[in-house]
């Protein structure tokens, strides 16, 4: 075994063994490659990766103020130079949403795709906001998919029934009264408060009645 062998040995066993030295190259590659990897990310990537959460508060500001116009400006170049960070990412979904104010769907849907975040709300609402681009543009049958698929992504008191509710509208709309009925009932079954806020058995009611 190679711990018994003393430094030496180990010396010899190198210059003498072809397979030996090619193995001592390459594991020691990867753990270069490794220490590379970590160094990079602990003082590289992970500073830069939380200093671009700094920058999109700039665009929050014009959002607050309901000026799509400018909060756009600066977010586009910023979204650009942060892409793949924690920051660019929560910048793409509010980029999105500026393009859905205006109206501008199809660029609101392409920033919509492409953020990926493992906070489960941002990536839920990212999903719904898909859902609701689709609706807008009367294209249901893709909406109801996108409001099922957010439905199902986490189960929470908040995005579950509000996207269900969404499903509902729009199945109501492709004129698919079960399904409707299924999502009307599963807020009244399992999210009570929220179905008490929307008066749920209404809508139980007139899908029934159809």
């Amino acid at each position: 075994m190679i711990e018994n062998l003393s430094l030496d040995e180990l010396k010899a066993k190198f210059n003498s063994n072809k397979n030996f030295k090619l193995g001592t190259y390459v594991v020691g590659g990867l753990l270069a490659a490794l220490l590379l990897f970590f160094v990079y990310r602990q003082l590289i990537w992970v500073p830069a990766n939380e200093k671009s959460n700094d920058g999109w508060w700039v665009a929050m500001n014009y959002i607050a103020k309901d000026s799509s116009d400018q909060a756009i400006k600066v977010l586009v170049p910023f979204v650009n130079s942060n892409d793949g960070k924690t920051g660019g990412e929560i910048g793409q979904y509010l980029l999105a949403t500026q393009y859905m104010k205006k109206g501008e769907y199809r660029k609101a849907l392409e920033n919509l795709e492409g953020v990926s975040l493992d906070d489960s709300y941002i990536s839920v609402f990212s999903v719904g906001l898909q859902g609701d681009c689709y609706s807008d543009m009367k294209k249901y049958d893709q909406a109801l998919t996108l409001y099922t698929e957010a439905a199902d992504m986490q189960d929470n008191e908040l995005t579950t029934p509000m996207y269900l509710f969404k499903a509902g509208l729009v199945a109501e709309k492709l004129n698919k009264k079960e399904d409707a009925t299924t999502f009307y009932t599963r807020i009244r079954d399992d999210y009570p408060s929220y179905a008490s806020q929307k008066a749920i058995e209404k809508y139980i009611a007139r899908v029934s009645t159809k």
